[in-house]
């Protein structure tokens, strides 16, 4: 038997080269794989959202006056951003509209200047901004803020009442911002007083008589209403009042409001609700918000609203005086304290994972969206939720 011929020198046989192609492949695959680094979504940013900025045109803050929030066209409510950051870009950006839909009546016929041309591309230049995970990380903010909101008791968890106060102190800021911009509109000689002459003057040619109360609101009655301390002017404090009486502590308003209310539904004119007039004109506005709990069959509910109507007769003589439909006056006038405590408990439901009633810092972070709300879906669906921003 012929023995086998020797592997030549210098000739590798096939196992050893098919070992070698293994290992080659195997080291070259692994430095590939080492030196890629994936570039990862900040922790919390969906690559299908987009944060949005939704500052409020001057039609639309001009028709809340006389009311307290500012909604849309269509009667959706503008939230006040949970961000103060995302609030500042929002006034920034409502200013340089305001300044632009009244040049004439600040700066008289001069021209216009360039810069109040640039609405639109500062607004492009914002939302890339906030957009912008390097400059304006959504989770980085939540922990900046969640201090500021945890106050009382400071102990590591987002209450309801805590935030509920978050969100009020936003709205006011909001509120108090665009009370300082109108003033500046009526208060043409820089004194810090306004006169119902002026003001009637002005706000015709301004914004016209358009408000969300559902009766005339700009009269001097409701502007002496104002003036607390009866010098016949209103100073920056007093006309905050005037343009957001639904918010205002100033018992003559709160008065007044009651008796617009009355007026309205008091058909017999004897200044004051019996019970037909109550059920007929008041029962059912009131329904749903001041029983949480309240089943829609209670609508038109005649037992319901003899209830109702007792528990706010508070003297029992059958009727419903003004002052005793204080009580009411802010389901009727939707306040910011109304729309602070609906989006806090909307936020609860959406990132309170462990259903303890409270937030931590990492539901926060682990839910941005609960509280930055306003996206869109960048994607086949089209999908807009502005609880918050």
């Amino acid at each position: 038997m012929t023995p086998p011929a020797a592997a030549s020198p210098g000739r590798k046989s096939p196992a050893a080269v098919l070992f070698l192609c293994v290992v080659t492949i195997s080291l070259l695959m692994f430095i590939l794989l080492a030196s890629y680094t994936p570039r990862l979504q900040p922790h919390g940013r969906s690559p299908h959202r987009r944060l949005k900025l939704h500052p409020k045109n001057s039609a639309a803050v001009a028709s809340s006056y006389g009311a307290g929030a500012v909604h849309d066209s269509g009667g959706n409510r503008h939230a006040a951003p949970f961000d103060p950051a995302i609030a500042e870009l929002e006034r920034r950006l409502e200013d340089k509209e305001w300044e632009r839909e009244h040049y004439r009546i600040l700066h008289g016929d001069a021209e216009k200047d360039d810069h109040m041309k640039e609405w639109e591309e500062f607004l492009r230049e914002e939302e890339d901004f906030i957009n912008d995970d390097d400059r304006f990380n959504v989770s980085d903010r939540i922990r900046a803020l969640f201090p500021k909101i945890d106050l009382s008791p400071k102990d590591g968890f987002v209450s309801l009442d805590e935030l509920i106060r978050w969100n009020l102190d936003q709205a006011r800021a909001d509120q108090l911002h665009r009370s300082a911009r109108e003033m500046e509109l009526y208060d043409k000689n820089g004194n810090g007083i306004v006169s119902f002459t002026t003001f009637r003057a002005l706000r015709q040619q301004s914004h016209g008589d358009g408000n969300s109360l559902g009766f005339p609101w700009w009269k001097e009655e409701h502007f002496n209403a104002s003036d607390v301390n009866g010098d016949g002017f209103l100073n920056k404090t007093e006309f905050h009042d005037f343009l957001n009486p639904s918010d205002s502590e100033n018992p003559k308003i709160i008065n007044l409001l009651c008796r617009q209310e009355l007026r309205q539904r008091d058909k017999d004119g004897d200044g004051k609700l019996n019970f037909e007039e109550y059920f007929h004109g008041l029962h059912d506005h009131i329904h749903g918000y001041d029983d949480e709990n309240a089943a829609i069959s209670h609508i038109g509910n005649m037992t319901i609203a003899k209830e109702r109507f007792a528990k706010l007769d508070k003297d029992n003589d059958g009727f419903i005086s003004e002052h005793e439909l204080e009580p009411v006056l802010d389901k009727l006038h939707l306040s910011e304290r109304y729309y602070a405590r609906q989006q806090a408990t909307h936020a609860i439901s959406e990132a309170d994972k462990d259903h303890d009633g409270r937030l931590t810092l990492e539901e926060m972070i682990e839910n941005p969206y609960a509280f930055y709300g306003s996206v869109y879906f960048s994607d086949d669906e089209d999908y807009f939720h502005e609880e918050f921003r």
